[in-house]
């Protein structure tokens, strides 16, 4: 599948291929996603299809636009479901994307205003009815003229009440969705039976919904928002006042819609979700934008498709199709080498995306990602894009399994792959010149010995220069040198250089995170400073020793002893000596001492109000706890500040306590923060 329009000149025998295999992709399209819960394709994609074959319908007229499915509201239901005909069109909605498009849509409506703004749910869209205050009907929208009776289901659904409030008939919309929450938990059981774990919330809640077996559904644990009234023996005059009397009804209604009076307001509330709906515990991919107005937005009727007083507003998506154009491997400062996919750009999350991670060779192999295949990528509130699957059934059959090398693509070092380990690696730590560049920068870091300026940037002149090889050159550096570099004035030189003398002074355990030693992080080079003073007396210790020290164990102390016996290892210590760096940790260290965090492994997530992450983790180690970096069963505590996502998803699921950034430092009352 190839997105993106026709070109405008195209003559009217191409346009009508195009017509022709695009009415059969979308509909394929609407099977899998409206009948089977199963969409092989991102909505971002299915947009686009949908998008170019609306053109070439404005284009010929002639050639049936009325039966093409861009005019179709969804699909047929499962013949395994009783069919329920709807009195009225149950209607899809036209997309904005920008602020031109949204001001494009307010013209066309023709009012001034007021609009009412509500989150767009990712869910399964259902139609309830009530006589006298009963639940009697409950239907999925299905193509738009006929969906599927799912009453019994249902009635399992949190929000959405058997008996009402208040004796009245009615015919109500709303949105089906399983909470992110839920699905972490539902997967974390499925996952420890050894089950094929639930795809995504939008699925699960459509699966889930149209189960045979009320049992099942009501085990799910779904949940609802309503949001609209069809029928009513008094319909009320404003979509606001819609919402309140849902709410007053008993039905669950999405609380954060707000009425605003123009353009600007609007917008300004757009802006204002367009991250913080990772917060909520639902999916949403936008907003939804209507006429306050419900009798004027009744006048202006409907198109085949949608109401015209009210549009979807999307946000960029999290998810997109792109083409392998290459896979390249990257050396990582441990030696790891790790594939990642070169892409045709796409926009996701508002950045342009042209290369995702793989990961390693494991995950590479079991999703066989192939150069020129079409991929789906995803960056949904990560940093790092991904590619979560392949289009197989795109492949025209030129496309080749990846094979890994053998050597190190950077030094030529043949390969190593541990029983026991995921990654492959290269083996040369020292010698190897991606490991030396990372590892200078690490050297350099925040976590390590703090040097400000010494970037990545400045990292690849200095090493384009040659005059680095080692951290040891860096205590060789003068200002007058360095400020020959491009774009590297006097005082860059003089900030730099003043930099490096300071860390020197650094304490051992900020040393030992420096030297980049494999499964030595902050946490266990705190602790071996702690117990062993002196870096002589580490060096001198062996593998048991060393493995003694509360929280290293034998893995950990086999990488310290192997990194300090290896030539290159011993060398670096040496030049460090003769540069005066500091290899003593100050007695008034406190990194082990006993806290009110002893015994507990805590995970810091989100962002917080008052402190980096980084600053709170330092806080976790001196209060004696021990930071992980993901959330697992051994997990005792997660700190989640704002934006927290996928992490606190899995504390909730696991049961693991979570508690706000107020709390954290209620426990850690006598460390310093910010």
């Amino acid at each position: 599948m190839k997105g993106g329009s026709a070109p405008r000149d195209a003559d009217p025998q191409n346009d009508r291929m195009r017509w022709d295999a695009l009415t059969d992709e979308v509909r394929r399209h609407q099977v899998a996603y409206h009948r089977d819960d199963a969409p092989v394709v991102p909505d971002a994609e299915y947009d686009r299809l949908v998008a170019e074959l609306e053109e070439l319908a404005r284009r010929h007229p002639d050639w049936g636009a009325k039966d093409s499915p861009a005019g179709r509201v969804g699909a047929k239901g499962r013949p395994t479901l009783p069919p329920v005909r709807f009195t009225r069109p149950v209607l899809s909605l036209n997309n904005a994307r920008s602020q031109a498009e949204l001001a494009e849509f307010m013209a066309r409506v023709g009012v001034p205003g007021p609009w009412l703004v509500e989150m767009k749910i990712d869910g399964l869209s259902v139609i309830l009815r009530y006589r006298q205050g009963r639940l009697v009907l409950a239907a999925t929208r299905g193509d738009g003229s006929t969906g599927e009776d799912v009453t019994a289901n249902a009635a399992t659904v949190a929000g959405i009440p058997g008996e009402l409030s208040a004796p009245v008939d009615l015919e109500v919309r709303g949105e089906v969705y399983l909470a992110k929450s839920r699905l972490a938990a539902l997967n974390a059981d499925r996952a420890a039976r050894e089950e094929a774990l639930l795809a995504n919330p939008r699925n699960a809640a459509a699966g889930s919904l149209r189960q045979l077996d009320p049992t099942i559904t009501a085990a799910r644990g779904l949940s609802a928002f309503l949001y609209e009234i069809r029928e009513a023996e008094e319909p009320p005059a404003t979509q606001g006042a819609a919402l309140e009397h849902l709410a007053s009804l008993g039905f669950a209604v999405e609380p954060h819609w707000q009425r605003c009076t123009d353009l600007e307001a609007v917008w300004q509330f757009v802006q204002q979700w367009r991250e913080q709906r990772r917060t909520l515990d639902y999916d949403t991919d936008g907003l939804v934008v209507k006429l306050d107005d419900l009798r004027t937005a009744a006048r202006l009727g409907a198109t085949q498709k949608a109401p015209r007083a009210a549009v979807a507003f999307k946000y960029p998506p999290d998810e997109d199709v792109a083409t392998v154009l290459g896979i390249r491997l990257t050396v990582g400062r441990t030696g790891a080498v790790t594939p990642t996919a070169e892409l045709s750009p796409v926009q996701l999350a508002g950045t342009t995306v042209t290369r995702a991670s793989l990961h390693n060779a494991n995950i590479l192999e079991r999703l066989d990602v192939r150069v020129g295949d079409r991929v789906v990528v995803r960056k949904a509130g990560e940093i790092i894009p991904e590619i979560v699957s392949v289009l197989t059934t795109e492949r025209t059959g030129t496309e080749l399994p990846y094979v890994y090398p053998d050597a190190c693509p950077e030094c030529g070092t043949p390969l190593v792959h541990e029983p026991d380990e995921v990654d492959i690696r290269c083996p040369a730590a020292l010698t190897c010149p991606a490991q030396r560049r990372e590892g200078l920068i690490h050297y350099g870091s925040r976590g390590a010995l703090d040097i400000a300026g010494l970037g990545d940037k400045t990292v690849d002149q200095l090493l384009s220069a040659g005059w680095v090889a080692t951290p040891v050159d860096l205590y060789a550096l003068s200002a007058d040198r360095l400020a020959e570099l491009p774009r590297f004035g006097p005082v860059a030189a003089d900030n730099l250089v003043r930099a490096v003398a300071a860390s020197r002074s650094q304490p051992l355990s900020r040393l030992l995170v420096a030297f980049g030693i494999r499964h030595v992080g902050e946490r266990v080079a705190a602790a071996l400073a702690g117990h062993f003073r002196t870096l002589d007396a580490l060096m001198a210790a062996d593998a048991d020793e060393v493995a003694a020290v509360p929280g290293v164990g034998p893995i950990i102390a086999d990488s310290v002893v192997a990194f300090f016996g290896a030539p290159a290892g011993q060398a670096l210590v040496e030049g460090l000596g003769r540069a005066g760096v500091n290899f003593v940790e100050p007695d008034g260290d406190r990194a082990m001492a006993p806290g009110p965090l002893s015994g507990q492994s805590v995970v810091v997530t989100g962002t917080l109000a008052h402190a980096s992450r980084r600053e709170a983790e330092a806080a976790v180690t001196r209060a004696g706890g021990r930071v992980q970096s993901a959330v697992t069963r051994q997990t005792t505590l997660v700190v989640a500040g704002e934006g927290a996502g996928s992490k606190l998803d899995r504390a909730r699921a696991l049961d693991i306590e979570v508690v706000d950034e107020q709390e954290f430092w209620s426990r850690v009352a006598n460390e310093p923060h910010p």
